[in-house]
Parts: C-alpha cells; structure tokens; sequence
C-alpha cells in the first residue's frame, strides 16, 4: 500500500541553459526567443512553421496557438531560494528530502489505521452483537429450516483460508450430497434442498412426496453391528416423519424418526424382523413426553449384533432398548426422509438434517454422551458421513 507520494517521480528532460543564462531564463528581461518562448521559426513547446498545432490544445479553432499578434509578456527572472543565482548551474529537486517527508506521511496513516482497527475490534468484542439467520419463505433457509446458532460478531477464522474449506455437495453438481468418509453420495429429490446452516450446510424438506434423498447402495450392513445419528428439526405437528430409513422393496430395514405415539408425537427408532413387513415382526424403541415440535434434536440409533438388542438415544440421553432376534436386509439403499411400507413410500420429513452419520459398531451410553458433549474420546471414525457441522 502507498500513500499517494511517489518516492521516485518520472524525469523530464530539458534542454540545457544557454551559457551565462540562471535556470531556464537568462538575466535581466527575456528574449522573444528565450527558452519557452517561440521564435520566428518555432520554440521549445511550439509547432514549427508548416506544422500542425499542438494535440492538447484546448481551443482548436484558433489558427495559431499564441496568436502571432499576441505580444507574449516579459517574465521575471527566476531566483534560486536560500541564495543568489549562480550561472550555468542546474537545479535538482531535494530528493532525500522529499524521501523523508513521504516515509514520515506513510508512518502516521499506518498509525491511524491501526488504532482504527484496534477499536472496532475492542468495539465488537465488549459490544456482544449477535445476529439469528433466518427466512420468511418456503426455500432451504424458510420456516422448515432448523434456526441457524447465533453467532458472535467477534473475528472468527476463515475457513475460506483454509487448506480445503468443507462442502456439502459434489463439485458440480448441487443435488448430490458429498460423503466426507466414504464413496457413497446421497441424490437430493425436487423438495429436499441444501441450505445453510451458519458457516455449514443442512438439507430442508417440505413434508411432501418430494421431500427424499436416496443413496446409490446401501451403507448400513444390518447384519452387524451399527450406529446411525443425526441432527433433526421437525416443524410438522402430526404424522410420522422419518428422518433416515434404509430399503426401498416391500419395506424398510430400520427407520428413526417421528410417529404418533399414545396420540402425540415421539421420536422412534424402528426395525423389520420380517422379509413381510408385517407389524407383528417389527421391534420398537420410543422416547415420549419430549417437546419435538421445532427443537433441535441429537438422534441416535444402535444395534448391537452381539447382544441382539436396539437402543435410542435422544440428547445423549438413552431412551430405550429392546432385544430383536435379528434386523432383516431389505434390498435397497439409504433414504432420507421417507421410508418404505408395504410398497408405499411414508413419513415425508418436514424441517431440517445434517450432520448425518453412519459408524460400523453400536455405541454404549457413555459413548452416546461424550458425542453429543463433543467430548467423544477417542473420537471413532464414521464410515460414512453428510452435511458436517
């Protein structure tokens, strides 16, 4: 950054003075033919005869530039400052000077620049602002939107910075979700869409038969051991809506989410142990008497192939568990926000997910806590992950 001085400006070359003659103009009142003055047969500055006149002109209608009629007045002898003139010296600009002087100007702007900044940062941090995203629309930042965390207007780093700033699709192509740890991208339908979530990202659904994501293949093996988890916000206030579910045959696999329980609403985590998808054969964890109805919510599903049970985790609290002789494979990939019954697809999720994971092992309780506490340790490896926060 400069100040606007330039330390080393451009030279003109002159001619040199005539001998005897002080800094461009001899002594005493000028000859016509003097330096800057045109003679008979055209000056420094001035068209030559049979020329034409000069480009930068302002008045290009007049014939001549002067006027040849125009006596040109005498100019008073230059004189050096600080001294007499002194014949057939040439003068030269203070460089060390005019050095010092533009350092000196660049040192005190630098000073107010950072006694500026200085406040406003001092100014942010005692001043608490905070700011809430939202929207008044239907879009991915509408009322279905999971509310963004407020954040503080103090300087936070900058992940555009950073060696690789996170994404939550593919390059490309913005209705697949990328897979942070594994291969498996999930496709986005027409009414569930990306959007943002503070500095990340969620995806937001309309309650409708749009509102799906579906994966190329299954992710879960539910023949082993698991544990599935994610971030949800629900704005819908009946019915069952399902967060995540795998199958997409005769029916599902396992399915967590939202079901009227008793007459209310009750996040649930439910398998098939049937190829039929017969009530009879499915096994269920509930976790009542809780708000659900636009509040955030840490979900976690497990199923631990040795002890043959399924458990639900809501907050890190555990919810439940109950034993299942075995979750049947249903043929199919991973879906979100829906799930298959009897060849229907149910439960359009209404709201927002992200921060959806898969882990190849079912987690105990204290596992469950240290997760939502962010306190994990050591943090296991999710086989596949979307949407991150």
């Amino acid at each position: 950054m400069t100040d606007g001085t330039n330390p080393n400006p451009p030279s003109s070359p002159q001619p040199e003075p005539a001998p005897g003659s002080g800094y461009g103009f001899p002594p005493g009142a000028p000859a016509q033919s003097g330096y800057g003055y045109p003679s008979g047969g055209g000056g420094y500055g001035y068209p030559q005869a049979g020329q034409q006149p000069n480009p930068y002109q302002q008045d290009a209608g007049a014939p001549t530039w002067p006027p040849a009629t125009t006596p040109i007045p005498a100019q008073p002898a230059f004189t050096r400052l600080g001294g007499p003139d002194i014949p057939g010296a040439s003068e030269q600009p203070d460089w060390e000077a005019m050095a010092d002087r533009s350092e000196a100007a660049r040192r005190k702007k630098k000073r107010w620049t950072l006694v500026g900044t200085v406040t406003v940062l001092a100014l942010l941090a005692g001043g608490g602002t905070f700011f809430l995203l939202r929207g008044d629309g239907d879009g991915p930042d509408g009322p279905d939107a999971q509310p963004a965390t407020s954040t503080s207007a103090s300087p936070e780093p900058d992940e555009s910075k950073s060696p690789k700033a996170y994404t939550a699709t593919v390059a490309g192509d913005d209705t697949l979700l990328r897979d942070s740890y594994g291969q498996t991208g999930i496709r986005l339908g027409p009414d569930l869409k990306v959007g943002p979530l503070g500095k990340r990202f969620q995806v937001v659904g309309r309650g409708n038969g749009n509102s799906w994501g579906q994966s190329a293949e299954p992710v879960v093996d539910v023949t082993k051991s698991f544990t599935i988890t994610a971030r949800v916000y629900s704005s819908a206030t009946k019915g069952s809506r399902i967060a995540m579910s795998q199958g997409d045959g005769e029916s599902y696999s396992f399915e967590l989410g939202l079901n009227e329980v008793n007459g209310k609403q009750a996040w649930i985590f439910r398998v098939q142990t049937g190829d039929k998808g017969a009530e009879a054969t499915t096994r269920t964890v509930t976790a009542e008497g809780l708000t659900v109805h636009k509040t955030p919510t840490l979900l976690m599903a497990t199923y631990d192939a040795e002890k043959k049970a399924i458990a639900l985790y809501v907050d890190g609290k555990k919810a439940g568990e109950t034993p299942v002789p075995g979750i049947w494979q249903a043929p199919g990939p991973l879906q979100l926000g829906r799930a298959r019954h009897h060849n229907i697809w149910t439960g359009p999720w209404q709201g927002a997910l992200h921060n959806i994971k898969v882990y190849d092992g079912a987690f105990t309780q204290e596992q469950a806590a240290g997760y939502k506490e962010g306190k994990l340790s050591p943090a296991p490896k999710p086989a596949h992950a979307w949407l991150l926060t």
